[in-house]
């Protein structure tokens, strides 16, 4: 087993030398360091060493309650005795009022370390939000101080039997009752859907208050308990046995006349919980991150430490001395530098608030291709431990379970394609990436050929009548011109890296696979390149 070692350097690299977080106006890299470096410690040391317990544990439901891992509460109390659950929380409510890229970099640590035990815990930032978005101020005071606190963990329920993807077929339904509204309906696929670790729990629902489609929808307040302090009508009627995260207990609902509480307007549920959606597929693309940063780890140290066959001089050599080896630690590498660079920019961005086109467009980018990264590297890191990495000794293998949900869920990476080829494309936020890609396309020759056949794809694209059967081809091409951007950043600040040679040689791998890859992705696209 090869202990959790938080990738704190890369991290504060890309912030600093790649995406340009020190232009930010309210920006601290030291108290970032800072924070960063103590969540590390304490992940390290209290969260990952459950991961495995967790893995192998799974958690369980008994009497209709779910139990979780042994450790996990305790793990849970001291999370949130730390602040660590209120790091976005206003001041004002008991927070400590950290910005969401702040936030962003201790999310990806808490999902390397332990990515079951990050699911139950990590919602809570979207449902804040959403509450001082559309919440009244009565609704902000009851709720936002104990989610701060731990007191209370959230979940976002949307998800039905009928409805995955498209929620116009959502069923769960809610009536007025005096002052407040009641809910009947069944929702699955609830993370942390109920849990041992919080007292409380706070479910966001989407339920139909009319029968007008997507317009219909609204979003309601459900807590596990009533104000009484009496149990709400909710049950948990099965938790689903998968094929990882074990340890995170994705539960089926049963909404029987549970009381509720509107929040936001009736008929506006679907914007109200795009508030939540947001935050929960930035936060997948960063655990598709945390997954290729630990494949990378795991397998870089074995295969730097595992005698296997010898070198020109014939003496023994260890594994990534082997070129082949070594072309997929690079990879795995790669996949983690690159889609971290990806997902920092879209923080960034979404942080600087100047570029809401931007971020639209690259949100659906980072979600997508970081998820596709952290199950690569995965693979990869499986490839390199060679039979080891089939055992569970390594644990290599949680790894390439664990991510492989990260794909599917906030929206399966074939609808962000899907979206990126179609509405993006024929909207503002196209043109926003094209101006950013632009401004390095001048001193830069191969973004400058990237750029130029992304141009020439999306010009065919806009004339197709149906632009969908290209749409991961294009996507492909999208994020390689991104990376050709970014892969000159980080090439350029290798030497501020500790291992220079390290980001130096990945960097230059990359940028002479895009390179490769512009006639090929040009020619799915019918373009020339």
């Amino acid at each position: 087993m090869r202990p959790f070692q938080a990738p704190v350097e890369d991290i504060l690299f890309s912030l600093s030398h790649v995406v340009g977080a020190s232009g930010l106006p309210d920006w601290d890299a030291e108290t970032t360091a800072e924070i960063l470096t103590h969540f590390a410690g304490f992940a390290e040391g209290v969260i990952a060493p459950l991961d495995e317990v967790g893995d192998r544990q799974g958690a369980a439901l008994e009497k209709g309650a779910v139990r979780m891992p042994e450790g996990f509460r305790e793990a849970y109390s001291a999370l949130a005795e730390g602040g660590w659950q209120g790091l976005t929380a206003p001041e004002a409510f008991g927070g400590m009022e950290q910005s969401n890229l702040t936030a962003a970099v201790v999310s990806e640590v808490f999902a390397g370390a332990n990515h079951a035990m990050q699911m139950v815990c990590n919602l809570v930032p979207g449902a804040v939000s959403t509450l001082l978005r559309f919440g009244t101020d009565a609704q902000k005071q009851a709720w936002i101080p104990r989610l701060a606190s731990g007191e209370v963990l959230s979940t976002m329920c949307l998800t039905e039997p009928a409805a995955g993807s498209d929620l116009s077929q959502v069923r769960c339904k809610a009536v007025p009752d005096g002052d407040a509204w009641v809910l009947t309906g069944e929702k699955i696929f609830i993370s942390g859907g109920d849990q041992d670790m919080s007292e409380g729990i706070l479910h966001l629902v989407l339920a139909r208050t009319s029968d007008n489609g997507i317009k219909g929808l609204s979003l309601f307040l459900c807590g596990k308990t009533k104000a009484d302090g009496t149990r709400n009508a909710v049950t948990v009627t099965r938790i689903e046995e998968k094929m990882g995260l074990h340890a995170s207990p994705t539960c089926q609902l049963a909404f029987d006349g549970a009381e509720a509480e509107l929040i936001g307007a009736e008929g506006q549920g679907l914007m109200a919980m795009f508030t939540m959606m947001n935050h929960a597929r930035a936060d997948v693309a960063l655990q598709g991150v945390a997954h290729a940063a630990r494949a990378y780890h795991i397998a870089s140290t074995y295969a730097a430490e595992r005698l296997q066959g010898r070198g020109p001089d014939g003496a023994p050599v260890t594994l990534d001395k082997h070129a082949d080896v070594r072309r997929m630690l690079d990879e795995a590498d790669a996949c983690a530098l690159g889609s971290r660079a990806i997902a920092h920019l879209a923080f960034v961005k979404m942080e600087r608030g100047d570029t809401p086109d931007l971020v639209e467009f690259l949100t659906p980018l980072a979600k997508a291709y970081c998820t596709e990264a952290g199950m690569r590297a995965a693979e990869l890191g499986v490839q390199v431990l060679g039979g080891y990495g089939y055992l569970q000794e390594y644990r290599v293998e949680q790894t390439y379970r664990d991510a492989r949900i990260t794909a599917i869920y906030e929206g399966a990476n074939g609808i962000h394609e899907r979206i990126m080829a179609t509405r993006l494309l024929k909207s503002a936020p196209s043109e926003a990436f094209e101006r950013y890609v632009g401004e390095f396309a001048r001193n830069d020759r191969l973004v400058s050929d990237a750029l130029a056949t992304w141009r020439r794809a999306r010009e065919r694209l806009l004339t197709l009548e149906d632009a969908t059967p290209h749409a991961h081809a294009f996507f492909g091409l999208t994020a390689d011109t991104l990376l050709a951007v970014l892969w000159a950043q980080i090439g350029a600040a290798a030497s501020k890296h500790s291992q220079p040679e390290r980001i130096a040689r990945v960097c230059e791998r990359m940028r002479a696979e895009i390179a490769a890859m512009l006639p090929a992705h040009a020619a799915l696209l019918g373009v020339t390149a």
